[in-house]
């Protein structure tokens, strides 16, 4: 999750394909009939680096069912792309993407409910089955939660910091040796990034929605401009280009990693993706807990979740419950994701299969444990653009009150 614009994350959204292992589900004979009677062919929808990973479970599903599968790759506007071919007639039987597409992918009417047992849910990581759920009906089968932490340089930052303004002396105090350009490596650009900035404006005492009695977020009690988001964003404006420096508009997506692997800062927040690159680079790292503010509330990341979804506009939609409801649920499938991109497995066998020669999944989860899951109703596809507009006048300079009121302006009239 490398960059979110409007609800959409950068790295878009997950394949589909099926897992190869043997399976006596009870849905198989209808699942079959429907594949004779839709010229036997499943769709699905993948990114380019899962294509890969999912070709083998994807052929063996085939051989098991009768059937075709077709994955196909496509590269970015996945969210965008699927709802347009869903109403168009036109879209897979099965699509994979970030947890916090259902309540736009539902508003749409792009996809089915789909239907575990009570023993497969148990199966699965307790708030990734809270991620893909939505007006009380179970939307998505998981595959992997994700979360930022913050990862560290341990060569030049031994110890974890245990406040945001411990890391900032201490990034300081690297510049002053030249031994580092940046105090810190947090994305932001110069259209801001809510999900990256999400751990200091919780400690800073903000949020973004309120919950109603049963837990589910309430769209009625919108936080940004209200007095807590402007106190947090007073805090994140000290750290800003008119502050500490530590926050800058020059540090983005497209940077972030970049700079921290070429060892010219020693902080990076960032999630599992930014794992591989700090491997190629050599770089000596360790993965904590985004640090809060002093005396603040504890910093808590969004907690995403990648999930596979059956179109509601599937062609051979009795087959795609089949393989979402009795594939996706198998470890081997799991693994195998994992091994394309390590984010930790939401299935639990998955996670303890891998944990052990990856001591990086349990640092990532632990770094994300009081977490709060990225919402997924409608409504919060009005926060992106406007807050991370927000996040970024301010980092430069601009007045975080006033800033901070008018995105929420902006926010509540998009809701209405």
């Amino acid at each position: 999750m490398r960059i979110r614009t409007a609800g959409v994350v950068a790295v878009l959204g997950l394949a589909l394909a099926a897992s190869g292992c043997g399976n006596s589900g009870s849905d198989k004979p209808a699942a079959k009939e429907s594949a004779k009677a839709t010229g036997g062919k499943l769709v699905i929808w993948a990114d380019d680096k899962r294509t890969a990973a999912l070709k083998p479970f994807a052929e063996e599903f085939g051989k098991e069912n009768g059937v075709t599968v077709e994955v196909q790759a496509v590269s970015k506007d996945l969210q965008t792309n699927f709802v347009t071919a869903s109403q168009q007639g036109s879209g897979p039987d099965v699509v994979v993407g970030a947890h916090d597409w259902i309540g736009n992918l539902v508003q749409n009417g792009a996809i089915d409910p789909v239907q575990l047992a009570a023993e497969q849910k148990s199966a699965f990581n307790e708030v990734a089955v809270k991620a893909v759920t939505f007006n009380g009906q179970l939307y998505g089968v998981p595959y992997a939660t994700e979360n930022v932490a913050l990862i560290r340089n341990t060569e030049l930052a031994p110890e974890a910091p245990k406040t945001i303004e411990e890391l900032v002396q201490t990034g300081k105090k690297l510049k002053a040796e030249k031994k580092a350009s940046e105090i810190l490596c947090l994305q932001s650009g110069q259209n801001g990034d809510a999900y990256h900035i999400y751990p200091l404006y919780t400690s800073g005492g903000g949020y973004l929605f309120g919950t109603a009695a049963n837990g589910d977020y309430d769209p009625k009690d919108l936080g940004v401009g209200k007095p807590e988001s402007i106190a947090a964003f007073q805090k994140i404006a000290k750290l800003g280009e008119k502050g500490e420096g530590a926050l800058k508009r020059s540090i983005t997506g497209e940077n972030s990693i970049a700079t921290f692997t070429s060892k010219k800062c020693a902080f990076l927040v960032s999630g599992p993706w930014a794992i591989a690159d700090a491997k190629k680079a050599n770089i000596k790292y360790d993965i904590s807990p985004v640090p809060g503010f002093a005396g603040g509330k504890e910093a808590q990341p969004f907690v995403g979740v990648q999930a596979f979804y059956v179109a509601a506009k599937a062609k051979n939609k009795a087959l795609a419950q089949e393989f979402v409801t009795n594939y996706v649920t198998k470890p081997e499938l799991a693994v195998a994701l994992y091994k394309a991109e390590p984010r930790p497995p939401a299935l639990t066998a998955a996670f303890d299969q891998v944990k052990g020669e990856d001591p990086d999944l349990a640092k990532f989860q632990e770094a994300g444990k009081n977490g709060q899951v990225l919402p997924a109703i409608p409504a919060m596809a009005a926060i992106w653009d406007p807050f991370g507009k927000a996040e970024a006048a301010i980092i430069g300079g601009a007045d975080p009150a006033k800033t901070i009121t008018a995105a929420g302006k902006t926010i509540a009239g998009q809701i209405k």
